[in-house]
């Protein structure tokens, strides 16, 4: 059995972190399945290559998660690691947004990650190897306005996470957290283009506060996706990889914040023109 590492990234469409991260593990000489919805199929075909092959994967669906795992045990009779990245936006007040758009993002975001976790920690466990990597966030340990919907889903990864690292020990299987900071992607794009569905009522006064802050990480000083991705994988490979890798535009700032409750609220009134009277 070849040496080469084998790693399933998940969420890999052109212009986000996952493709990067493909990128990143190839140039490692790993062998990297690039996976995403068949819809996105399209948007990963560029990574084919000998140390890449493109999978179809929904990780919302149980039926997906099987066909997929078992079609790369069958390829190459092992996963050594999983990158569980694919994710979604969920952009709006908690108090206006609809549940069902809350749940979708859910239902991805962290339901997502521990189904593909129970799908292959057991295959994992058997080897007493292998490392998965779930994609958090700075904002799953600061929340913040109009955003607390992907925040929660994010913190769910983080306490979710730790708790897996534990479990998962006995067996030889690493946990590793990431908490990604701004990184430059495709992703403020999509949450501004769903954000735009929206008519609000109670929250119409704050339409372009909420507008904004669909596309908060994507200013000019975010980190360049490829420079944040190469240093995650190297990190990932490493003999003995960190419980968590914080990295990125603003982490520094959110552990401040992190630090003191009252500082986080000012410094997100006065972001989110949240002092104004209604």
């Amino acid at each position: 059995m070849s040496d080469q590492k084998v790693v399933l990234v998940t969420g890999c469409a052109k212009g986000g972190i996952g493709y990067e991260y493909c990128k990143a593990f190839a140039e490692e000489n790993c062998h990297v399945f690039a996976s995403d919805i068949p819809q996105r199929m399209g948007d990963i075909s560029e990574l084919s290559s000998d140390n890449i092959e493109t999978l179809e994967l929904d990780v919302s669906s149980d039926e997906s998660a099987t066909i997929a795992v078992n079609t790369i045990i069958e390829k190459r009779g092992r996963i050594d690691i999983l990158v569980n990245n694919a994710g979604i936006g969920s952009t709006g007040p908690l108090a206006e947004l609809p549940l069902d758009t809350i749940r979708k993002a859910w239902e991805i975001n962290t339901l997502g990650q521990l189904r593909m976790v129970q799908q292959i920690a057991p295959r994992m466990a058997s080897r007493r190897s292998g490392t998965i990597v779930n994609i958090g966030s700075i904002v799953g340990k600061v929340p913040t306005p109009w955003a607390g919907s992907y925040c929660a889903s994010k913190a769910a990864v983080h306490a979710m996470s730790r708790a897996l690292r534990l479990e998962l020990r006995p067996f030889g299987i690493n946990v590793v957290l990431v908490l990604p900071g701004a990184i430059r992607s495709n992703f403020g794009k999509a949450n501004r283009e769903r954000v735009s569905n929206y008519e609000w009522k109670l929250y119409k006064p704050f339409k372009e506060e909420i507008a904004e802050r669909a596309t908060a990480s994507q200013g000019t000083k975010a980190t360049d996706a490829t420079i944040f991705a190469r240093h995650v994988v190297k990190k990932v490979l490493s003999p003995k990889p960190p419980r968590q890798i914080v990295f990125g535009h603003m982490t520094g700032l959110f552990a401040v914040l992190s630090a003191s409750p009252l500082l986080s609220d000012l410094f997100f009134n006065a972001r989110f023109n949240l002092n104004k009277k209604v």
